[in-house]
């Protein structure tokens, strides 16, 4: 029987995908979760010291672990155009959509087990005509017809070792995450976030911090009213939904060790708010892991770096880490 990979998008070509990718393959391959890489066999293998050697084509992502101690599996589906490391080029970006678009598809089909994927640029994509902010909601999309187990997302959350933060808003300027947050969207991200702890964690009783959005948490509304007038509003609602939620909680105390051994996720409003802890903690080896799919995605919590692309100095921690975690969520899923 053969036993089915996770699927690895390559990401932008011209960024350190292939680099990492080598990288983790080259630490997993003695007994690791294998995977298949969707996307271009050429890349790969120049990016390799031993070309071609540690690279092998697979018609099938079922092949992918019978070869995976010898070579990287690559479900090969080649780019339209020449790419150069650290010179990222719109030309690219349908090939890296298809590839997204192809391992989604695997996963859904259900010939892989889940889905991580390498990072892209998003700056190239959107000259090329790509419409969504980033990976997390083109995979909402693209899974938008497919029934979920709960509530749907997606939501983002970001893993660091003794610490997990989702987002209630993503890249959303600061300038308008005030204007954006709403107790409907605190309580989505809530029941997203507590129904991901309990399935792909194995937490049975998942309990919830949550930020506040003013410094000190808004004192009463002596420094703004949304911490009043929304989150507790929505604290509130989490615990009557029968979500262990406490807060807001000041930002500035959440994290400490005696703090964070409190609660099992901290439902945080904004960007920085939540990645600064997590890098803090790890900035190596943080997962960004996408809540309230019908598939399992994860990836690594950093981006193309094409000032180093090309150099072999880049570290793969995070995407180990990344690919170490979506099989552990999978067979969660599975038992």
């Amino acid at each position: 029987m053969k036993i089915r990979p996770l699927a690895l998008s390559l990401g932008d070509p011209a960024g350190i995908g292939p680099e990492i990718i080598l990288k983790t393959w080259a630490a997993l391959r003695d007994g690791g979760p294998a995977f298949v890489v969707v996307g271009d066999y050429d890349a790969l293998a120049s990016a390799s010291s031993g070309g071609g050697s540690v690279v092998r084509r697979v018609t099938s992502p079922l092949d992918a672990s019978a070869v995976f101690a010898e070579a990287v599996p690559v479900f090969d589906q080649p780019l339209r155009a020449r790419v150069v490391a650290g010179q990222p080029s719109p030309a690219a970006a349908p090939s890296i959509i298809g590839w997204i678009e192809t391992a989604v598809g695997l996963a859904l089909s259900g010939e892989v087990r889940g889905l991580v994927t390498a990072p892209i640029a998003k700056a190239p994509l959107y000259d090329a005509g790509f419409k969504f902010p980033g990976h997390t909601e083109f995979l909402g999309e693209l899974t938008a017809r497919t029934a979920v187990n709960g509530v749907r997302g997606p939501i983002m959350m970001l893993c660091a070792p003794g610490l997990r933060v989702s987002l209630v808003t993503v890249h959303t300027p600061l300038a308008r995450v005030s204007a954006e947050l709403s107790i409907e969207r605190i309580v989505h991200a809530g029941l997203i976030t507590a129904q991901a702890l309990r399935r792909d964690f194995g937490i049975a009783a998942p309990r919830l911090a949550v930020a506040g959005l003013n410094p000190h948490a808004g004192e009463g509304g002596a420094i703004g009213r949304e911490d009043v007038e929304i989150v507790g509003p929505a604290v509130r609602t989490l615990r009557d939904l029968a979500v262990d939620a406490s807060g807001p909680w000041p930002a500035d105390t959440l994290f400490p060790e005696e703090m964070r051994a409190r609660y099992d996720a901290a439902l945080c409003l904004y960007h920085d708010q939540a990645l600064i802890p997590v890098k803090m903690l790890d900035f190596w080896g943080g997962v960004n892991v996408t809540l309230g799919l019908p598939i399992v995605r994860t990836s690594p919590d950093h981006g193309t770096a094409f000032d180093i692309a090309g150099r072999g100095v880049a570290r793969p921690d995070s995407l180990i880490a990344a690919v170490r975690l979506a099989d552990e969520i999978a067979a969660r899923r599975e038992a």
